[in-house]
Parts: C-alpha cells; structure tokens; sequence
C-alpha cells in the first residue's frame, strides 16, 4: 500500500495543468459523479511494475499511473467511466499532486481525457496510443492478451524484415559487430540454460537492427518490437525457452548483413520470425513476486 505523499514531494506539475484535474464534483443530482469500485486485493499499490519504464518514472507517481493504467486497460475502468481525483487519493493514499500528474501522464497515452464541468473519464480504446510501450505491457496481461500477441507478431513481421533489408545497405562495421556479439551471447546463454541472458540480448539484437535501417521513422519503433519481446517471454517472464533453431537464423541475418545481401537478410529475418513467431504464443499471465 502507498503511504501518504506530500505535495511538495512531486512539484511535476504547474498550478495551469493542475487546474484542469480538480477535485470537487459537479454540483446538481443530475451530475453526481459515481466513483469508481476500488475493492479487490489485485488494486493494492504494492503490486507494481514488472518492467522498468523511463516514461513513467518511479515511486508514488510512477505506481499509480501503472495500477491506474491496468484497471483501464482491463476494462476495470470501462470506456467513458469518471475518476474522481479526490477518490483516487483517499483510496490509494496519496496527494493530490500525485494523482493529478498520474491523470496528465495517463491523458498524453490516450486513455483518460479531462475536461472542464465533465471531469476526467476513461476513453475508448479506439483513442488510446496502442503503440504506447505501456499500454502494449498492461493489455498482454489483461484480458487482451491473445489480441494482442497477434497484433505484435503481425506488426513485427511488417517491420522487421524491411529493417534487416534497409541495414545490409550502411555496411558499419561497428553495429555489424554488435550484432554478432548479441548472437555470441546468445549462443553462450543457450549452452548454459540462461533464457534470461538470450532474452536481453536478443531485445537488444532487434532493437539495434531497426536503430541502424537508416529510417528515423522505423527507429522509433524500435521501442514497440523490444517491448514485443518483452511482453511475449522475454525478461519480464523468463518462460520461453530459447532454442537452437532461433540461434542459426540470428546468425544468417549477421552473415548477410555483413556481406551487404538485403534480400538474403531481409529472407533470414522472415525465417525467423517464422521458427520463432509471436504469433503462435499465448502471452503468459505474469507472475506473482
């Protein structure tokens, strides 16, 4: 459980942004605001985040925008339903300063929206940033996770083939060498049972590869394919077992980048997200710490 933060302990936002999540309800029978249901041991606040996030920061702040962001994305929270600030920071015990900058967090990603005489209300889905590494964590553990599995593995395939393709262009020899030390590791891992180990470098393999296509618009969504490996038994679980079969294809997309053959990476790279594809996983539920 959280304990009570003081104001003064945030300062992240400023008195214009405040005003925009207030605190009293709307007056009138007609507007009476009906807080949410907070019951349930699965709310407590003592169960964070499996996955270190720079985006939503740490401590009381960075807590409260992931137990909020589960519940919406749950459905716990259903589409259209309205926070109470004041009832937020009574039930989880925290300031108000808190709350209020866990909403402007949660609004930039799409999935409550505040506005002045209606309140703060959960959006549909159709509006949140499903690219959001956030939200693509929270729905693989709730109760979107096969949707989004397919969706992940769907996208993954449309990015990460061109990617290798566009890489085997710029010929660095200093990223070239990277890759090869992420299959070196992973090789290492392998031999010694450490699904942890090849699942980090694996994320790295990936994420570096998109990084150096030569496409800043690809590169952005290098954080979307780590957070896609993350999600479906990476290192947040440590349950998927590495295999043998995943180590040659790494390997041949390092040999093709390396001699400069697009097509024979960008094929490589179709392989393997054929022998080793997200789409044919069932995203495991998390476990319990």
């Amino acid at each position: 459980m959280m304990t009570t933060a003081r104001s003064a302990d945030s300062g992240l936002a400023g008195p214009g942004d405040l005003d925009r999540y207030p605190f009293a309800e709307p007056s009138g029978a007609g507007d009476r605001v009906v807080a949410p249901v907070w019951d349930g041991a699965e709310h407590d606040l003592g169960r964070v985040s499996r996955r270190a996030s720079g985006s939503r920061g740490r401590g009381l702040h960075g807590q409260l925008v992931q137990q909020l962001g589960q519940m919406i994305v749950s459905g716990d929270l259903g589409a259209d339903r309205p926070l109470v600030p004041e009832e937020i920071g009574q039930r989880f015990e925290v300031s108000r300063t808190v709350v209020r900058e866990s909403l402007r967090v949660l609004e930039a990603k799409g999935l409550v929206s505040a506005r002045p005489n209606v309140g703060t209300r959960v959006r549909p889905v159709s509006d949140w940033n499903l690219l959001d590494p956030d939200i693509i964590e929270w729905r693989a553990y709730g109760p979107q996770r096969d949707d989004q599995r397919r969706e992940l593995g769907e996208l993954r395939w449309m990015i990460e083939p061109l990617a290798a393709r566009l890489a085997a262009g710029h010929g660095r020899e200093e990223v070239q060498q990277r890759l090869a030390d992420m299959v070196e590791i992973m090789g290492h891992a392998l031999s010694q049972g450490d699904s942890i180990t090849f699942s980090r470098a694996d994320a790295e393999f990936h994420s570096l590869l998109i990084q150096v296509a030569g496409n800043r618009m690809l590169e952005h969504l290098s954080g979307i394919v780590s957070a896609a490996l993350q999600v479906s038994g990476g290192p947040v679980t440590g349950c998927d077992r590495p295999s043998e079969a995943s180590l040659v294809h790494h390997s041949r997309v390092v040999d093709a980048l390396a001699a400069g053959d697009g097509a024979g990476a960008e094929a490589a790279m179709r392989q393997l997200l054929t022998v080793h594809p997200e789409v044919e996983r069932v995203v495991p539920a998390p476990r319990e710490h």
